[in-house]
């Protein structure tokens, strides 16, 4: 079976202040890399809308009327520290979580092997019930709960690989077994969550990085803490939160991860998820800030998602 590839110019709506990272370009970016004829065997899709009660699996109500109402009729509106919207943000929003619930639907129906999702904004940091760097709806709580409800699966692990800790994802699952997180990213850095100690009720595994680690400390702790996690939770769906900005060129932060790191993180999973989950694996974009960095590395985890 084919990997699919969800993408849609719909995307680069969200639009942001100039100089802000979590800009249009880094789809362009991805998309100009995907479009080489390497990847002509991809099955590609368009993202359609997400109905708004999808949300409700991981937001409250009133936290997605504050950001419909804080939408503004023009321009570009701050509405947290690091997070803008304009007139488009809301509905690109709900087609990022549509996004994420067809590449569930895909897989988990048997039409592909796996799925990667080139969306924005990211939703990662996104909490029940607040906005936070860059993200306005957690797009993996929702792909997770949305294969639970709609495809019957009872255990779904996701992976975070982001630079920064996924804490919104954290806060929403904290206290559901059903759902297992585990999370490589640099410590200190934003938000400041992501201690080891940090458990929930058996189903959070963090393994921080130290500000100046590389390949070889990120490959410890994935195989040390994150694969072994893995293995015992035995999930049926690996959704994975393929943040790229611990790439040792990206500015946000100071982990020196290179390309072959992310493959090789994508085909440790992919091995988990064959072992387990029929290879059922969805990801979905966060963070990755330069633009090189972000394409380099998404093309080598989309040909690793293709070897399936």
């Amino acid at each position: 079976m084919a990997t699919l590839v969800i993408e849609d110019p719909v995307f680069l709506k969200h639009l942001v202040p100039v100089g802000h990272p979590e800009r249009p370009d880094r789809l362009r970016a991805i998309g100009k890399a995907l479009a080489d004829e390497r990847y002509a065997g991809l099955l590609r899709q368009s993202a359609p809308l997400a109905a708004e009660d999808t949300l409700a699996t991981a937001h409250t109500g009133t936290y997605v009327e504050e950001i419909r109402e804080a939408i503004p009729q023009a321009g570009v509106a701050q509405i947290e520290a690091d997070t803008y919207v304009c007139p488009e943000s809301f509905t690109v929003a709900l087609h990022a979580v549509g996004a994420a619930c067809l590449a569930v639907d895909e897989v988990m129906s048997g039409q592909v092997a796996n799925a990667f999702v080139a969306e924005r904004p990211p939703g990662h940091h996104a909490e029940v019930d607040r906005c936070m760097g860059f993200c306005l709806f957690n797009n993996a709580v929702i792909a997770a709960r949305h294969a639970q409800r709609h495809h019957g699966a009872e255990r779904v692990a996701i992976v975070d690989w982001d630079v920064h800790h996924g804490n919104g994802t954290q806060a929403i699952v904290w206290a559901d077994p059903t759902v297992l997180y585990c999370s490589t990213h640099q410590m200190p850095a934003y938000p400041g969550t992501g201690l080891p100690s940090e458990t929930g009720v058996g189903n959070i595994v963090n393994a921080p990085l130290s500000p100046g680690d590389g390949g070889s400390e990120f490959r410890a702790a994935f195989s040390d803490r994150i694969l072994p996690a893995l293995d015992a939770f035995a999930p049926e769906l690996v959704v994975i939160s393929a943040g790229f900005d611990a790439h040792t060129r990206d500015p946000l932060a100071d982990l020196n991860l290179t390309e072959e790191d992310f493959a090789w993180a994508t085909g440790e999973v992919m091995a988990v998820a064959a072992r387990h989950a029929g290879g059922r694996i969805v990801s979905l974009l966060e963070g990755g800030y330069d633009l090189t960095a972000l394409a380099r590395s998404v093309a080598v985890h989309v040909s690793a998602l293709m070897t399936a």
